[in-house]
């Protein structure tokens, strides 16, 4: 008996994800976009009050990097999971990612162990970017291999160390354990 697959399940899976997440948000208070009635494609300022409330921000650059790291991790977790699969799950962890990271225990712990003294979380439109950006950095990530895409992350890293003096390494190492010399190192950076 020849097992019938339906190509199209794999993205009505990513876009209930999308749904979801887009939900649970809402149920936790999170504004559909920036309190400030305008919506932005680009907002350059990571530490303006626009931050995490438009579309794209330098933050988006870390929601890329995630992309990458799910899709090295699900390649050695479940290597022969058809790469499809494997995006929709990527798409959904990241989503769950977006709900935890906008709850208040989370924010609270932004405001206390980092330079992001004044984060509120994100909006629902900046979120749902997130998400959709972790797919596409999952997606670069495979059309690049391990050497490039190793490279492009560590690129990356540099320049938003330069740039926002913060980065992926050091959002998660001042989420888990701050340091604060880090911290003053960031804050002195606006």
């Amino acid at each position: 008996m020849m097992r019938r697959t339906l190509p199209w399940l794999p993205w009505i899976a990513m876009i209930a994800a999308l749904a979801a997440t887009a939900y649970q948000l809402r149920v936790q208070g999170r504004l559909w976009m920036c309190s400030c009635e305008y919506l932005l494609l680009w907002s350059g300022d990571a530490w303006s009050s626009d931050n995490s409330q438009h579309l794209l921000d330098p933050y988006s650059f870390t929601h890329v990097l995630h992309g990458f790291v799910f899709y090295g991790l699900l390649a050695l977790i479940v290597p022969r999971l058809p790469a499809i699969w494997r995006l929709t799950l990527a798409v959904s962890i990241e989503a769950v990612w977006e709900v935890v990271e906008n709850s208040e225990f989370v924010i609270q712990r932004y405001r206390e162990g980092t330079a992001a003294l004044g984060y509120t979380g994100d909006t629902v439109v900046n979120s749902l970017s997130d998400i959709v950006l972790c797919g596409l950095g999952f997606m670069v990530a495979q059309r690049l291999g391990f050497r490039r895409t190793l490279a492009v992350f560590v690129v990356i890293e540099v320049l938003l160390a330069f740039w926002i003096r913060d980065n992926l390494s050091l959002n998660i190492l001042m989420l888990i354990y701050p340091v604060d010399a880090i911290k003053e190192w960031q804050a002195a950076g606006h």
